[in-house]
C-alpha cells in the first residue's frame, strides 16, 4: 500500500512540475537535457536561516544560487535532489566556493530550523535551509510558482506528505533566473549548466 502510494505522488510530482514548466513556458533549447531556460529576474526574498540570521538572495551577486523547495519529511525527492545537488558540488571542485544551495520549506508548521539544520547538513554543511512565516513563504512560493498539495496519511508518524513541483531553480551571479533543473535531470548536466554561468 504503502509502494502504491510513493508510486502515485511521484506521479503527481511529474504532472505539477509540468504545470511549472507550462507557466514559465518556454524558450526550449536544451530541452533535451531537461532544461527550460527562462532568462528573468528572480524574486528578491529575505527568509531566516538556522543560525537566525537573514538570508537576502540579492545579497548572494556573483554567485550561482540553486533553489530547492520541499520539506524535511519528505520521502523521495527531496532527498533525492539534494544528495544529486551535493554531488553537483564535489564535481565543480573549487568552483564550488562560489555556488550556493539553499532549501526553502514548504511546511514551516514541521520544518523547525534545528531540524533544517540538521537535514540540510546531512547532505552538505554548506546547504543552508530557509524559513519564514506561512504567510511570507506563500508568497515565495507564488513569486517561483511552486506547486504544493498537502495529502492526509493517517496512522502515520507523518500525519501528512506534501506533494510537490520538483524543479531546481538556477539563479546565475546576476540575480537572473536562468534555468529550471527538473526532477531526474543527470547531474552531468547539472554540473555543466552550473560551470557555464560560472564562466559567464
Amino acid at each position: 500500500m504503502v509502494q502504491t502510494r510513493n508510486v502515485w505522488m511521484l506521479v503527481l510530482v511529474a504532472v505539477l512540475s509540468a504545470a511549472v514548466a507550462l507557466i514559465y513556458e518556454g524558450k526550449t533549447s536544451h530541452r533535451d537535457a531537461g532544461v527550460f531556460t527562462l532568462p528573468r529576474p528572480a524574486a528578491d526574498f529575505v527568509l531566516k536561516a538556522p543560525d537566525g540570521s537573514e538570508f537576502r538572495l540579492r545579497q548572494h551577486r556573483g554567485e550561482v544560487v540553486l533553489l530547492s523547495f520541499g520539506y524535511t519529511f519528505c520521502p523521495d525527492v527531496c532527498p533525492t535532489t539534494l544528495v544529486e545537488l551535493a554531488q553537483v558540488r564535489v564535481n565543480l571542485g573549487e568552483a564550488a566556493q562560489r555556488v550556493r544551495v539553499a532549501f526553502i520549506t514548504i511546511d514551516p508548521e514541521r520544518d523547525t530550523p534545528e531540524r533544517l539544520r540538521e537535514y540540510t547538513n546531512a547532505f552538505d554543511p554548506t546547504f543552508v535551509g530557509l524559513t519564514g512565516s506561512r504567510e511570507y513563504l506563500t508568497q515565495v512560493q507564488e513569486a517561483y510558482h511552486v506547486v504544493a498539495q498537502k495529502e492526509q496519511v493517517p496512522g502515520t508518524s507523518a500525519a501528512y506528505l506534501i506533494t510537490h513541483s520538483a524543479y531546481v531553480y538556477v539563479i546565475d551571479p546576476q540575480g537572473q533566473l536562468q534555468t529550471l533543473f527538473p526532477f531526474g535531470m543527470s547531474v552531468d548536466n547539472m554540473t555543466h549548466a552550473v560551470e557555464q554561468l560560472l564562466e559567464g
